[in-house]
């Protein structure tokens, strides 16, 4: 997703805090409760709230061996709608004997609708637990998070939300029917008459090409989410043919690219073309609202 940076942090200030450090005292303990996510307490750096997850029985795909994995997560509280938080940063498993600590280098973008990374197996579970290894000194383990780079940005994006609404008596489907006298005699573009339901001003469009017939409906006023019913009528064996669909009024019209073609609609077995007259209908249902 495109984004326009507003403040960049890299590098960071000489006093600025980048590291989290959690050590587990009792990690025996800990592993003996099985599968599961721990989660640290809130830590500030940046000025944004984050928290790290440990699980020290993950899976693998394909995989029965237990593995340690973590997570950081961005506290929702330091999110805003419309900002975008960029992180790259490392996990870490310290080496408390010699120093040469278990790294996974991570980038994500931490937002609204994604406020934690995805899952991270750093380390088969056997080998951390190896006395050798320097991760496991004294049933106690440090973990934690090493950061390189912290943007904060506006996100380039525009949103909307859709508030789907229970059917009742007052916003049930509505029909129009607009009956063609002479469909030769329509331009390549032709649109109803505008008709008005449920508060707004509609009208159905024919657009003709040399292949296809697109009908569209297209909704004169934005903000409301449709279930629209197109129908062109069989006039002789009432095999109709349709096509349902719904859509927010905002993209200001709906229809089919290849709803009919022009050689099945004037086939006359079809009967949806009877002496140069047809009958298209559209049955409409404000099923709920959108907001931008």
């Amino acid at each position: 997703m495109p984004v326009n940076p507003s403040v960049k942090t890299p590098p960071f200030p000489a006093a600025e805090q980048t590291t989290f450090k959690w050590t587990i005292d009792g990690f025996s303990s800990l592993l003996n409760k099985g599968e599961g996510w721990t989660y640290s307490g809130a830590f500030k750096i940046m000025d944004l709230n984050w928290y790290l997850m440990l699980n020290l029985r993950d899976k693998k795909s394909g995989d029965q061996n237990d593995y340690v994995s973590m997570r950081l997560g961005l506290s929702k509280s330091s999110m805003k709608p419309d900002t975008i938080v960029e992180a790259c940063f490392k996990f870490m498993i310290y080496d408390q004997f010699y120093g040469k600590h278990r790294k996974y280098q991570v980038k994500h973008n931490f937002e609204t609708g994604s406020t934690s990374t995805g899952i991270a197996c750093m380390i088969p579970l056997d080998i951390l637990k190896e006395q050798s290894s320097g991760f496991f000194i004294g049933d106690t383990c440090v973990f934690g998070v090493k950061f390189i780079k912290v943007v904060t940005a506006k996100a380039d994006m525009i949103s909307e939300t859709l508030f789907v609404r229970k059917t009742n008596t007052f916003n049930e489907a509505k029909t129009y029917t607009w009956n063609i006298e002479d469909f030769f005699a329509l331009k390549n573009t032709s649109c109803s008459p505008e008709f008005e339901i449920s508060g707004y001003n509609w009208l159905i469009s024919i657009y003709q090409s040399s292949h296809d017939s697109i009908f569209s409906l297209r909704c004169l006023t934005s903000g409301s989410l449709v279930e629209l019913t197109l129908f062109i009528y069989d006039q002789e064996g009432g095999k109709h043919r349709d096509a349902t669909g719904r859509f927010s009024t905002s993209n200001c019209k709906w229809g089919l690219e290849k709803f009919i073609s022009l050689e099945d609609f004037k086939d006359a077995s079809n009967g949806y073309l009877t002496k140069n007259k047809c009958c298209i209908e559209g049955k409409l249902e404000i099923v709920g609202s959108s907001r931008k």
